[in-house]
């Protein structure tokens, strides 16, 4: 079992490389070559660069992962794609990623969108705080133990 992370605007990266050192499973840090860092990548943790176009970290990760490989990434559509290929997929403010909910969470995007392209606003996510990232912290520890 592998570990990927949509790492571009991730905001949990070191909570994820710090859990997943505890149980000795790889992290794999997909990003877009706009996001390179000549720094070394921490232990336990692997940086792997893409081209910058709009999806190829979705189909870097797509093509990396395998059944039952966990995905970090706030994307419904990457999401939607490692649900249907038996992986376990966390948003970073700590909910998972179900059969159940993507359907719903992908009309819901479908809509925001469509509203906009209408010019009609929406509202954007709300600002990541010190209780996502401990919610997440809790819910990606229980599933790694």
């Amino acid at each position: 079992m592998k570990i990927y992370v949509d790492a571009d605007a991730c905001p949990v990266k070191e909570i994820i490389i710090a859990e997943a050192l505890k149980v000795n499973l790889p992290v794999i840090l997909v990003k877009s070559y706009s996001h390179f860092s000549p720094q070394d990548d921490p232990p336990g943790a692997q940086s792997v660069y893409v081209d910058t176009g709009a999806d190829s970290v979705d189909y870097r990760i797509m093509y990396l992962a395998k059944s039952k490989d966990i995905i970090i990434t706030q994307d419904y559509g990457l999401a939607s794609l490692a649900l249907a290929k038996d992986c376990t997929v966390i948003h970073h403010k700590g909910f998972l990623y179900t059969n159940q909910n993507i359907d719903d969470l992908l009309h819901t995007r479908h809509a925001h969108a469509k509203a906009r392209r209408s010019g009609q606003k929406t509202k954007g996510p709300r600002a990541m705080t010190n209780e996502d990232k401990e919610k997440f912290r809790k819910l990606f520890s229980e599933i790694l133990n």
